[in-house]
């Protein structure tokens, strides 16, 4: 008798369309919910059906048990599947899952209870003879018991969450001068992420690689790992890239992880999909970091080189059936290599970027894929994590899964939100990756705060180029309108006579780019005392072919009123023409104007009106897509006015606090 023949996905983004694409493959029927952000997204339109579950914010929806379970009943669904993130490692959700009768597609509630907190999981490891690394597990110690345990373990120290992952609530103490104050912010941001401030400590293993083994175990006893992956390039402890194989990892050394990773698994009798995380030191020596009881996001690089669908596995699992392959039979051809494409601006802070999506092409490349769950149009909302798709190139060996990812990232366009597209191709181009031979301090080492920023700033030739885009549109859309033929546009009897300055802002700089028309199509461009020979060849339909001293390009465009959208390959810059706008006084640094970085919730309000601040106070903590954003005082002064409160939702460059700058004695 079949357990279950309608899937409820638990979820939303390219995760929920990604489970819904197998379940359908496999022939079952398919329920996706959904909040009022995610009305008409991809994953409501992948699914048969789909049921609302309430408000925007999580914690409103896709977080609350009983409306998941109310829609599963409404639906019919006999079967939930959590993907990742939100509920997916819920002792209470799988729990109640089974008290509703339905399938919950991942492992029993005691291996994700156990493997949940990482003191519990650690000790379980040791007691199964996994190699740990060496800390401090006791419940329920406070700041006190655990710096003097600090103290004995040795700097560097890793201080951590007991009862989650993903960065939040971790922190890395090279001196014990840094541990209180570690001790203090790591436990408030564990509280707030996971609902409890329960830490524990490790030796930090230095210039150690982050490899996690992929397992799979059904009811009838059978474990097999699915191999490695390499997981080192991470920034605030989230991975960035992943591969597979890891360049670090022998065949003899995969085989001995293999049997760790698979005897940990059986040790907690596990079932479904599972990841054993281990931190690879560079003598070779491996320790267990913690299990994440559910399907990764970065399992797409496991079945390419596999050739196997890890969904399906789960599904199959739940349905009571045998691993599909034993042991033996598990082989790995090629190499593999993703990133996670998120909506964030890693040169400012890696803030969280929520929009209006206004251009959205993917490239169609051989051996490349794309796992994603938005539209063009769609608005990327302020409640949900940053990642918006993941591209996947393999290739038969590891150089040429890099260049396709490479090319694949070039012909990727997304307009209306910044991305970490240019972060990603600097990583992928840097000597470090390319060599293999990386760890996680990788971002650190090799991408810096001021170089990130570089990345980001638009170079002399996009400025020049967005001139004469916004220049040449312009005289296209004249020319039309008087009915002349495109050869006619800037016709006269002396281009060079009449240069024409334009003012561009890009990223709160200004930039005075001078257009001079030469011929219908050619320009001579000045910006920063460089000049640029510049021709239009071709532009429509948000493609731009061009020349600069006659060597041919293309990039994508998309003007939006006063802004252009132009990405030449690098990754999208947003120019703002303000020739003719009226000068006005902005927000800005030590305005004592403190304005919403981004969209968001607020979490605390420290701010008090009356109260005397000096620069840099923390005056309000702003959460957006599950990170944690301090507004600071710019200026020393009186606060005037408070706008906020806690829990509030608030919009990007929204007034939050007044502050009114102390006077200046006279000398």
């Amino acid at each position: 008798m079949e357990r279950f023949k309608k899937v409820l996905v638990a979820n939303r983004g390219e995760i929920a369309v990604r489970v819904i694409r197998t379940c359908k493959k496999l022939g079952y029927r398919t329920v996706a919910v959904f909040s009022e952000a995610d009305r008409a997204a991809p994953h409501v339109l992948a699914a048969d059906e789909a049921v609302p579950i309430g408000p925007s914010p999580a914690k409103e929806s896709y977080l609350v048990i009983d409306k998941l379970l109310a829609a599963a009943k409404a639906s019919g669904a006999d079967a939930i599947h959590p993907g990742y993130g939100f509920l997916s490692e819920n002792a209470e959700f799988a729990r109640a899952c089974r008290d509703a009768g339905l399938v919950f597609i991942g492992p029993g509630h005691e291996a994700i209870s156990l493997m949940g907190n990482k003191r519990q999981a650690k000790l379980r490891m040791i007691a199964a003879g996994v190699p740990c690394i060496p800390g401090y597990e006791a419940t329920d110690a406070d700041d006190e018991a655990l710096a003097a345990e600090g103290a004995r373990i040795g700097f560097p120290l890793m201080v951590k969450a007991a009862a989650g992952g993903g960065g939040r609530g971790m922190r890395l103490v090279r001196e014990p001068a840094q541990l209180r104050a570690a001790l203090q912010s790591a436990r408030s941001e564990a509280a707030n992420a996971f609902g409890s401030g329960e830490l524990i400590l490790e030796k930090a293993v230095i210039d150690a690689r982050h490899v996690e083994l992929q397992v799979f175990a059904d009811e009838h006893g059978n474990v097999v790992h699915l191999g490695e992956r390499d997981c080192s390039v991470q920034r605030r402890h989230q991975k960035i890239v992943e591969e597979s194989p890891s360049p670090a990892v022998s065949p003899s050394l995969r085989a001995r992880m293999g049997e760790v990773a698979v005897a940990a698994a059986k040790a907690i009798g596990y079932r479904g999909a599972g990841t054993i995380e281990f931190l690879l030191a560079p003598g070779g020596e491996f320790y267990f970091m913690e299990m994440n009881t559910r399907l990764q996001v970065e399992h797409p690089v496991t079945e390419e080189i596999t050739g196997l669908d890890l969904v399906e596995w789960q599904l199959r699992v739940a349905a009571g059936e045998r691993l599909p392959l034993t042991q033996e039979q598990v082989s790995w051809k090629g190499h593999a290599i993703e990133v996670r494409l998120c909506a964030e601006d890693p040169a400012n802070n890696y803030a969280p970027q929520a929009g209006r999506l206004l251009g959205w092409r993917l490239p169609a490349r051989e051996g490349v894929r794309i796992d994603h769950g938005v539209r063009e149009g769609q608005d990327i909302p302020p409640f949900y994590d940053s990642m918006q798709a993941k591209v996947i190139a393999y290739g038969p060996d590891r150089e040429t899964a890099r260049r396709r990812l490479v090319g694949a990232l070039h012909d990727l366009m997304v307009f209306g939100v910044t991305t970490n597209k240019g972060l990603l191709l600097h990583v992928l181009g840097h000597p470090a990756f390319r060599s293999g031979e990386y760890d996680t301090g990788f971002i650190g080492k090799h991408a810096e705060a001021g170089a990130v920023e570089r990345l980001y700033q638009p170079g002399a030739k996009v400025q020049a180029l967005a001139g004469v885009v916004l220049f040449h549109g312009e005289a296209l859309k004249l020319a039309r309108e008087a009915g002349l033929d495109a050869s006619l546009v800037n016709w006269n009897t002396a281009y060079s006579a009449h240069p024409v300055p334009l003012k561009l802002v890009s990223r709160g700089r200004e930039e005075q780019v001078v257009v001079r028309p030469m011929s219908s199509e050619r320009y001579s461009v000045e910006v920063g005392g460089e000049t640029f020979d510049l021709a239009v060849l071709g532009m429509a339909n948000g493609v731009l072919d061009f020349s600069v001293a006659g060597a041919r390009e293309r990039a994508r465009y998309l003007r939006d009123g006063d802004s252009l959208w132009l990405d030449l390959g690098d990754g999208a810059h947003a120019v703002t023409d303000v020739t003719f706008r009226p000068p006005s006084k902005s927000d800005g640094a030590g305005s004592g104007r403190l304005i919403a970085p981004m969209d968001g919730r607020i979490l605390r309000v420290s701010a008090q009106a009356g109260a005397t601040v000096k620069p840099g106070d923390v005056l309000a903590v702003l959460e957006a897509m599950k990170m944690e954003f301090q507004v600071v005082a710019d200026v020393a002064g009186t606060v005037e006015a408070v706008n906020i409160t806690v829990g509030a939702q608030v919009s990007a460059r929204q007034l939050l606090v007044v502050l009114t700058p102390e006077k200046k004695q006279d000398a």
